[in-house]
């Protein structure tokens, strides 16, 4: 039995296509992983099975190879880009005599050094245990010791039994820190649906420039950089459409293939402004050789949060590292955006994307009409002022009567506010937008 060193970054990687030859895509994405989360890759080792080792996970005669080279290259840490069973973990260590970790160790490292908000780091830290309860299988020495000494002998308590009993009460306790926490959500959307502001949320793969894309649009300063998980908390930042008003933009986590059950889980109240906002954006990078699979990954992961039902526009970004793909929208048969191909970075097409998204919350504007009397000169400013006019026709009383486009918002708040609209215009039914 060995103790597992507390640091170690060097570190020798491993890929087993189980469906054929590793494809060169997923290697990449890999080897990216491990260095986010600051590894040193000295060698990369792929091979092919037709299933798991039950042992071994990678079979004898290749965790012989491996153990080789961890002793040529003196490596601190063997990372599998697969998810192992607690025993392959503790098997596998014993025989590399160095630290083993799987992919979804790999993913947690990283969002814990990401997460910057106290809601961040609770949620890291959750999903983080919720994965190592399932790991103490022994794999440290003091967890063989039992309690004793002159007057404590007895039945005891294991080191093991009191490990897992410290990370359920520590489970427990991150659990109900969360739940406060997204009760403050929860009232930061209700405000939000109370005054009828949409909101639209940004997804997509890791690194497909989704916080480049909220910078250029809102001129926010969120942390954006070429490398996964760039960053992690969600930030809310209002955007105004012209005419059509003004929205809450999200900008969201990003998602990747594979993407630990424990980490959806944890981040699921994150994920909540996602699943109930108005529209979606789905961010793509348009130059990835895998750009088919993120995208099947992505409409996975909201399909597990119950985010597929969500209205969606996709967004194509990156085009400036294609060749001859000029800033444009795509449209259905109706006239209705269905995609938008623009480059964050140098912002070509940003403006099309703005455009898109007026035209798609103008069609849940609210067209009414209303008749005014030549005393109400004041109305008629005020709703040349905060709608649009689509006819003015004079009356035989030197009146007029007004076909007119509102966002639902305004109609809401004229109707409330103003005797002579109220009159006139019906009690809107339901939310326009969609929540109960």
């Amino acid at each position: 039995m060995f103790e597992r060193p507390q640091i170690g970054e060097r570190a020798i990687l491993v890929h087993i296509g189980f469906h054929g030859a590793p494809e060169p895509e997923a290697l990449q994405e890999f080897q990216e992983l491990a260095r986010s989360a600051g590894a040193e890759p000295l060698a990369l080792v792929t091979g092919q099975r037709q299933a798991p080792d039950r042992r071994l996970f990678v079979g004898s005669g290749k965790a012989d190879e491996i153990a080789g080279l961890v002793a040529l290259h003196q490596a601190e840490l063997v990372i599998f880009d697969h998810d192992l069973s607690p025993s392959q973990e503790r098997n596998l260590e014993k025989h590399f005599e160095c630290r083993v970790l799987d992919r979804t160790g790999l993913i947690l490292d990283i969002f814990a050094q990401r997460a910057r908000s106290h809601e961040g780091k609770l949620q890291v830290e959750l999903a983080q245990l919720r994965h190592l309860s399932t790991r103490l299988v022994r794999g440290w020495t003091h967890l063989e010791r039992q309690k004793g000494g002159i007057g404590l002998r007895g039945p005891g308590e294991t080191q093991l039994e009191t490990d897992r009993r410290l990370l359920g009460q520590r489970i427990d306790q991150i659990r109900r820190r969360l739940e406060r926490v997204d009760s403050q959500r929860h009232q930061g959307r209700r405000a939000r649906r109370r005054a009828e502001t949409p909101t639209v949320s940004l997804v997509g793969y890791t690194n497909a420039g989704k916080s480049t894309l909220f910078n250029r649009l809102t001129q926010a300063r969120v942390y954006a950089r070429d490398q996964l998980f760039a960053t992690l908390d969600p930030t809310l930042r209002r955007l105004s459409l012209g005419r059509s008003g003004a929205v809450v933009l999200a900008d969201t986590v990003g998602f990747v293939s594979r993407l630990p059950h424990d980490l959806v889980a944890a981040f699921r109240s994150t994920l909540q402004e996602t699943v109930e906002a108005d529209l979606l954006l789905h961010v793509i990078d348009a130059a990835s050789p895998s750009r088919a699979a993120n995208i099947a990954e992505v409409r996975d992961v909201l399909a597990q949060i119950g985010a597929d039902q969500v209205p969606c526009l996709n967004v194509y970004n990156k085009i400036d590292l294609l060749e001859d793909v000029p800033p444009r929208i795509e449209r259905d048969e109706t006239g209705r955006p269905l995609a938008v191909w623009l480059s964050a970075r140098d912002g070509s097409g940003c403006d099309l994307l703005l455009q898109a998204l007026e035209a798609w919350f103008a069609e849940q504007a609210v067209r009414c009409r209303v008749c005014l009397g030549p005393g109400d000169g004041r109305l008629r400013a005020l709703l040349f002022r905060e709608a649009r006019i689509l006819q003015e026709s004079p009356d035989e009383a030197g009146g007029s009567c007004l076909d007119l486009e509102l966002a639902p918002r305004d109609y809401r708040r004229l109707r409330k506010h103003e005797p002579v609209l109220a009159a006139q215009w019906p009690e809107p039914e339901g939310n326009p937008f969609g929540h109960e």
